[in-house]
């Protein structure tokens, strides 16, 4: 068996604030870190809303985006799309722009420490305003180191109020990538593909309750980003060895690997390996699935294989 921690790996669904270092948090005079499963979706919310809420200056957000440069360099990451809830720290703080602009100062001073290229996707709840969509579109639309935006959090609520941004996204080379498939069913990645123009489905299990939808998935060649430890922490899936990745990839769909910024990227690899027997040709098509799915340039992402092809050269531990 190789190590996993060698293996070029694209990370594609990754939220910042869920990345905070526990003795980063600490520090900045927030709670001990979760353990274990959480109660509901509505726990775990509460918690990393008390995480957001300790981010106030410049110095805050460019730390927290440095040491992710750091800690996902460590596990074989060398393209990463982290997805950060930038409006929101603005209207907390009163600085619009100052938050994102402070996390992009610090993913680019972690990329070029720890060789790790890094690019920005901005989130925004379902359940906060047009308005904030269409401020978190035009902090999209301004900086160069964000390539696009979604919907996340609760599935429960609509993404027809939000048309109008979807469409004003057209032909301003940004990309869409929405959460769902993940707590509600196969009517919400059906939405995300119709009205949202989604990319790529933020976790997307669901669409295994729907076979007409799985084929069409398949055939769309549209990646899902799988979060396995995180759906089993948000009490998704009742254990790693239940849940339905295996299924997911027996369908013929793109599966992609990522933690939800729950886990570590090579530490979920290697729970792959020990719960459902991967071997190490399994994990590099996992690898290469996130090095095809990503937005990275078509040079970066020509590298990334030749490297995941010289991994599996190497030989394995004895």
């Amino acid at each position: 068996m190789r190590d996993v921690r060698l293996l070029p790996k694209a990370h594609l669904h990754v939220h910042l604030e869920s990345t905070v270092r526990p003795e980063t948090v600490r520090e900045l005079g927030g709670p001990p870190a979760h353990e274990g499963v959480f109660a509901n979706f509505r726990e775990f919310a509460e918690q990393r809303a008390l995480v957001r809420e300790l981010l106030r200056t410049p110095e805050h957000f460019r730390r927290i985006a440095v040491e992710l440069c750091e800690d996902e360099a460590a596990q074989g990451t060398r393209y990463v799309e982290v997805t950060f809830t930038a409006a929101s720290h603005g209207e907390r703080l009163g600085a619009p722009e100052m938050p994102l602009e402070a996390v992009l100062d610090g993913l680019a001073e972690g990329a070029a420490r720890y060789g790790i290229e890094c690019r920005v996707l901005l989130d925004h709840s379902r359940r906060r305003s047009v308005e904030r969509l269409w401020r978190t579109f035009k902090l999209a639309a301004r900086y160069d180191g964000v390539i696009g935006f979604g919907l996340a959090g609760d599935e429960s609520y609509p993404l027809a109020p939000f048309a109008e941004v979807f469409e004003a996204v057209r032909d301003t080379g940004l990309h869409l990538v929405h959460h769902a498939g993940e707590a509600a069913g196969a009517a919400s990645i059906r939405e995300a593909l119709d009205l949202g123009r989604t990319e790529r489905l933020g976790h997307g299990i669901r669409v295994l309750d729907d076979d007409a939808l799985v084929a069409e998935v398949r055939a769309r060649g549209i990646p899902l980003e799988v979060c396995p430890t995180s759906n089993v922490l948000l009490g998704l899936v009742p254990s790693l060895a239940e849940h339905p990745l295996p299924r997911l990839r027996a369908a013929g769909l793109a599966v992609t690997i990522n933690t939800d910024g729950e886990t570590a990227l090579a530490d979920e690899y290697v729970r792959l390996r020990q719960v459902f027997g991967y071997g190490d040709d399994e994990l590099a098509e996992l690898a290469r699935a996130s090095i095809d799915a990503s937005f990275a340039p078509e040079a970066l992402k020509a590298e990334l294989r030749a490297g995941v092809e010289g991994w599996l050269g190497t030989p394995a531990a004895g």
